[in-house]
């Protein structure tokens, strides 16, 4: 009889529905990027054959990330291995930051504004709106973006980094001071204006609906060894749906939540199968991701830890 790990890989084969080059973008995040951000291309072709990704897909994928600056190819022969590039590592660090982190983020009531003061044509205003939401900013109008938290000086420069240079001039950060007032609008309108949350929460849920009947079986099953291939697979899926999730969400300190945010108990889920799936999924990782030079790339040591033990969201999930 299949393993609750195994139905649940059989399930997503089943479906069809996966994107070869965003879980591409999960697995480097995930397994390669603690191992060095490289992997040569046969390996990393092999890693994802049994989720029913051919050659073809694989290569395509590959190239197209290598075209919009993720990954560059550095050759050994006939063979090459595909890594990070500097930005695409950048990325990949700052992403790994928000899926892996254990501290709630805390609020000083004060707003973080970048306000729209300039001409700018409406594809580049479209381009700096989707920059922005993807580094947490919610939209007010066309004018203004917020956020309760950022590095309003980190997201300027991110921006750069991102091509947007030219535009910093027509952009103005600002902090804005919460003043509270019974008569006017408060924190929570602007949020609802600001992010769409009941459409994040109902995708938080629905991922809590999948993945917690896994979990109570993995409870009452025995793995081993031969379960390594199986526990690497929904390890990389795991995360691939977790991350697709984060990617959405703003990371709102929680006095600016909905009470019952199912955001703390999918976190708190992902930690808890991620660790369980862990020491199997590296030995596969030992055993079947190589360079082009044929060598197995170790652990960074110096990589934190993934899903601390000292966790301060779990508090928050057992409050709501």
């Amino acid at each position: 009889m299949d393993s609750v790990i195994d139905q649940h890989l059989n399930d997503i084969r089943q479906q069809k529905t996966l994107q070869t080059g965003s879980l591409i973008v999960s697995l480097f995040g995930d397994a390669v990027l603690p191992r060095g951000g490289g992997i040569w291309l046969g390996s990393l072709i092999r890693l994802l054959e049994p989720l029913g990704m051919n050659e073809r897909l694989v290569r395509t994928a590959v190239f197209r990330l290598v075209k919009e600056g993720w990954l560059e190819t550095e050759t050994h022969g006939r063979r090459s291995n595909y890594r990070l590039t500097a930005s695409g590592r950048r990325r990949f660090e700052d992403a790994s930051r928000h899926i892996y982190a254990s501290n709630a983020p805390t609020w000083d009531r004060r707003w973080r504004l970048i306000l729209v003061v300039g001409d700018i044509e409406p594809k580049d205003r479209e381009q700096l709106r989707r920059a922005l939401f993807w580094q947490g900013f919610g939209a007010l109008g066309n004018q203004c973006f917020v956020h309760p938290g950022a590095d309003l000086a980190a997201a300027l420069d991110t921006l750069a980094a991102d091509g947007m240079e030219e535009h910093l001039k027509q952009l103005m950060p600002l902090m804005a001071a919460d003043i509270r007032s019974g008569l006017a609008a408060g924190n929570a309108d602007l949020v609802a204006r600001a992010w769409d949350l009941s459409g994040l929460a109902g995708d938080y849920r629905a991922f809590v609906d999948t993945y917690r009947p896994l979990l109570d079986g993995m409870r009452h099953e025995r793995h081993d060894e031969r379960m390594a291939e199986s526990a690497f697979l929904l390890r990389v899926l795991l995360i691939h749906d977790y991350r697709r999730l984060l990617l959405r969400d703003p990371e709102l300190p929680d006095v600016l939540l909905p009470a019952g945010w199912p955001g703390h108990e999918a976190r708190l889920l992902c930690k808890d199968i991620y660790r369980r799936l862990w020491a199997p999924s590296e030995s596969h990782l030992d055993h079947h991701m190589r360079l082009a030079d044929d060598t197995v790339p170790a652990p960074d040591p110096h990589m934190p830890p993934r899903f601390a033990d000292d966790d301060s969201l779990r508090t928050v999930a057992a409050a709501v």
